[in-house]
């Protein structure tokens, strides 16, 4: 649970391994035993599951995530369509260019002009449809303020983020990880996340339409080398009690469009951030599940 101000930040606490089967709670005791969805679960936590694939998929492709959230995720007002600035994945509104194109990095924000990670993103190149869930897209990022009072989803497909400058603070439904250059992380459709600066930060945004990322296969170099599902790490469960005045909203990017929703609170005005972010679950069973890789961990070629 995060601390109060002016407390000392205690060290993030990591689960690790590439597809394995996590379990993870916040509080003693929050997992239920035996079964997903008892009629009542502990703490009076609402049971939800996030599915990241079909739910008929065979076991060694069926990826899924069980939360036991303090409120229900579906408590909000009706979406409606947001303002999406540089970010965009119609890659047909552009003629094709088949010159070679290269560009200088993209400037930083003023001190003066507050730009959060969401607001930031700014599209560079692509190809296929989310819609059809077939094809690719990679953007930059430049941003300088945190994601207050919102966060957001991504349902076309997974986000690879890279930063290049600065370092991310990601809030998940999952936990807290934190992401800094020469590390990357993958946050997977569907699940919701806040990001938080310590400063001007800039990096790039792989997203993928079809599937999930995948370590690749090793082949003629041996047993050994490239990524080791060993040193991915995924954040252990965690809640935050703060309380949230005016609202807390939620961007959804649907179909290669963004639409915002307002959650509806407890009470009117007053919303707990853990209703609807990281912290909205105590314990995970999962193998869809956002995680970083430390590059410096990773060898091209060793046996």
């Amino acid at each position: 649970m995060a601390g109060k101000a002016g407390e000392a930040k205690a060290p993030l606490k990591y689960l690790a391994g590439f597809g394995n089967e996590f379990q993870s709670e916040a509080l003693p005791n929050s997992l239920p035993e035996g079964q997903n969805t008892p009629q009542k679960c502990p703490y009076g936590l609402y049971a939800e599951q996030l599915s990241g694939s079909s739910f008929t998929s065979p076991r060694s492709k069926n990826v899924r995530t069980w939360f036991y959230r303090i409120r229900p995720a579906v408590l909000h007002e009706p979406f409606s369509h947001a303002e999406a600035g540089n970010f965009t994945s119609n890659w047909s509104a552009h003629p094709a260019n088949p010159n070679q194109l290269r560009w200088a990095p993209f400037p930083l924000p003023s001190k003066d002009h507050r730009v959060d990670f969401i607001e930031g993103l700014s599209s560079l190149c692509g190809a296929g449809d989310p819609c059809t869930r077939n094809g690719i897209g990679i953007y930059m990022y430049c941003c300088n303020t945190n994601m207050e009072s919102m966060c957001f989803y991504n349902s076309d497909g997974d986000f690879l983020i890279v930063p290049q400058q600065g370092m991310l603070t990601i809030t998940t439904e999952f936990g807290v990880m934190e992401v800094g250059p020469g590390e990357i992380c993958v946050i997977q459709h569907g699940m919701r996340f806040s990001v938080a600066v310590d400063g001007a930060s800039r990096g790039y945004v792989l997203e993928v339409y079809d599937g999930h990322f995948q370590l690749p296969d090793l082949g003629p170099i041996g047993a050994n080398g490239l990524a080791n599902p060993r040193d991915f790490l995924t954040p252990t469960a965690a809640f935050n009690s703060e309380i949230i005045s005016g609202g807390f909203v939620v961007i959804s990017k649907f179909q290669g469009q963004l639409f915002s929703a307002k959650q509806v609170g407890r009470e009117s005005g007053r919303h707990h951030r853990c209703d609807f972010i990281c912290s909205a679950r105590f314990m995970h069973v999962e193998n869809s599940v956002e995680m970083s890789l430390d590059l410096h961990m990773s060898n091209l070629l060793k046996n």
